[in-house]
């Protein structure tokens, strides 16, 4: 063996463990995106694209690697030679190398399913969603048994083959290299160690801003790794992502001049500087008692499933009751998850990059809401819920904010069918009309949320309800179906009760179903159905682009009660037909403002896109009103300045 080898035998000896890391890594990384890029070869443009996508995913690969290896690496080389302790460190390497190298193979193994539910690679749901075993794990064994069986088979021959591989890399009973080398040795493995995570000599190291591309945020996903999506995502949750870091800035005072004139509302009519949104709402209608509010929130009802928007012929009830209520039929959710609609609907809250503020810390208490406005002008106020409450923390909300009480799960007695999230939507509208039925009869006025659940994955419902649409019968399309066929049954209860006379009835989607879509936000993905319900609802077809946001100022018009709110929506009963809505969406960390048939999106750390929104196509444009740009600005970054002050509640001199 000639001397230079042995001196390079020497010197990468206590690093030949993290060298074969490194190389493997690598190596499968590349194979697990390969294999995706090809999956979703149709949403890659060109071949310099699929070179773009390896290149940046070569960078966060080294990147991930980096931080894996790099501190290891060094305190190998510090310690090597020294009896016992080096023992000690091989052993822990090992365990080290071999948990790390398992949970990027399992986060990879994982990707393709979650990346057909939510059109990207494992974010921060992947983490929230482990808060709930039941629910998540009754679902994957009931409708994902395949991919639950593949994934662990991967997971547990990887273990097993990467243990015996790292066993086999000792850094122990090597040749070490001199004292007078480890200090060069450290000083370079930790420079291509910080070089490597950074990846970059510009001011941020290397983040998924740097590394997005396209208009296709599944495309941009596909230069990360699922481990490195994951973590950047978690990380981003423990400091909670806000809009003034995302976006182009604005002072504190245009971002309200903004909002305000998008109100339509002079200065004079907001009453505290405390609350910077608080302002008085006088109903359009009033009546001897104010009407009862219950709002039904449906699962995932997107317009691509509803008849009379033009979606698939699922929805007959509902299209049934469309004649004889006020139907909005260009309404837009503000998100694409359950939370996200809550907030819009019962809080009437702008949409961020944050969580829902049904997650957030700061909103668990003194927190706008319409039922803490409405049980301060003498209402009942409750949730109604066919699994169980503590579901996306919706429990700690709810009670935090003014709900009086909540029936869930364990509240239903002999109910005919019970699934992976709780029971059928059947016997929660069963319940629910039992519950008002009590409560009309103390005279007192009530509101109530009911949300369902049939329209989940794994689409369980109960036999011989309805004409399956597909086959096999757990199918979204059947899902939907029987949602529907649910509505209709709530409907022909309630018409026969005496609380129908005194309600106002909201039919509304808390999102879409989830978007396939390239663009940088899919807005047809973001249509939903509503329709506003009751004795003295006169029949509307209402075309004008509305927000979730505006639903619940509208509601308070419709039921008689003049408030006190922060919200920003507007109150579609005082707005002609000429109004020119708007509407807010936020997707990943994207947000869209959509008025006429123009679209302003933001993205993180880059300057605003316009385009032209023309028969559900983005069209490019520099043709956008910059006034429209600031508006597009202004919202998310109110969101955040609100929360983050505590700004958004009722005056708390109120408090009873």
């Amino acid at each position: 063996m000639t001397k230079t080898k042995t001196f390079f035998i020497r010197l990468i000896s206590p690093l030949k463990p993290y060298l074969y890391f490194l190389t493997l890594t690598l190596f499968c990384l590349t194979i697990s995106r390969l294999l995706l890029m090809g999956w979703k070869y149709d949403r890659i443009d060109s071949a310099s694209d699929w070179l773009t996508l390896l290149g940046f995913g070569l960078r966060i690969d080294l990147a991930s690697i980096a931080y894996i290896i790099g501190i290891p690496a060094v305190i190998s080389l510090l310690i090597s030679g020294i009896p016992y302790l080096n023992r000690a460190w091989n052993i822990l390497t090992r365990i080290w190398l071999t948990s790390t190298f398992v949970l990027l193979i399992f986060m990879e193994a994982s990707t393709p399913a979650f990346i057909e539910e939510y059109s990207l690679r494992p974010n921060r749901l992947f983490v929230e969603y482990l808060l709930y075993p039941k629910e998540v794990f009754s679902m994957l064994i009931e409708g994902h048994k395949l991919t639950l069986l593949v994934t662990s088979l991967i997971t547990t021959i990887t273990a097993i083959l990467a243990y015996q591989f790292f066993r086999k890399q000792s850094i122990v009973s090597r040749p070490q290299p001199k004292w007078l080398e480890r200090p060069v040795l450290i000083v370079l493995v930790f420079a291509l160690a910080f070089l490597g995570a950074r990846s970059t000599l510009q001011h941020r190291p290397i983040n998924p801003s740097l590394t997005a591309f396209t208009n296709d945020p599944l495309v941009n996903s596909l230069t990360l790794n699922s481990t490195y999506s994951l973590l950047y995502a978690v990380n981003q949750m423990s400091g909670e992502v806000s809009s003034f870091k995302l976006y182009p800035k604005m002072s504190q005072q245009q971002v309200l001049t903004e909002i305000r004139n998008e109100m339509k509302l002079d200065d004079s009519e907001f009453i505290s500087p405390e609350l910077p949104t608080l302002h008085k709402q006088v109903a359009t209608y009033h009546y001897d008692r104010p009407k009862n509010l219950v709002i039904i929130l449906e699962e995932s009802l997107g317009a691509q499933f509803v008849g009379s928007l033009g979606g698939l012929p699922l929805t007959p009830e509902y299209d049934k009751l469309v004649p004889e209520g006020w139907a909005f039929n260009n309404l837009y959710a503000t998100g694409t998850r359950s939370v996200r609609g809550i907030e819009a609907v019962i809080t009437g809250f702008v949409p961020t990059p944050a969580r829902s503020t049904v997650k957030l810390p700061n909103s668990q208490t003194n927190f706008f809401t319409i039922a803490k406005l409405l049980g301060r002008q003498g209402y009942d106020t409750n949730f109604i819920y066919g699994g169980g409450a503590h579901f996306d923390n919706m429990k700690s909300f709810f009670l935090g904010n003014g709900f009086d009480s909540i029936i869930e799960e364990k509240d239903f007695t002999n109910p005919e069918f019970v699934g992976s999230w709780g029971v059928s939507d059947e016997d929660l509208f069963t319940k629910a009309n039992q519950d008002f039925v009590e409560k009309s009869k103390n005279g007192k006025p009530f509101f109530s949320l009911v949300f369902s659940s049939s329209n989940h994955d794994p689409y369980e419902f109960p036999d011989n309800k309805i004409d399956l649409y597909n086959a096999p019968k757990n199918t979204r399309e059947n899902a939907v179906k029987y949602a529907d066929h649910s509505i209709g049954h709530f409907f022909k209860l309630a018409k026969n009760e005496d609380y129908w006379k005194d309600t106002v009835f909201l039919v509304v989607a808390d999102h879409d179903a989830r978007t396939t879509r390239s663009d940088l936000v899919p807005i047809p993905s973001f249509h939903i159905p509503a329709l506003i319900l009751g004795d003295g609802i006169a029949p509307k077809q209402d075309t004008r682009i509305t927000s979730q946001i505006d639903l619940a100022p509208t509601l308070l018009s419709l039921i008689g009660v003049d408030s006190t709110h922060p919200m920003i929506g507007q109150d579609m009963t005082k707005v002609g037909d000429d109004y020119q809505g708007r509407a807010i969406m936020q997707f990943n960390d994207n947000q869209a403002y959509f008025k006429n048939n123009e679209v302003v999106i933001l993205q993180p750390q880059k300057s605003p896109k316009t385009f032209l929104y023309e028969n559900t196509k983005l069209t490019p444009s520099d043709s956008i009103n910059p006034s429209l740009v600031n508006k597009a600005i202004a919202h998310p970054l109110l969101g955040t300045w609100l929360y983050n002050e505590r700004r958004y509640d009722i005056l708390r001199t109120n408090n009873r």
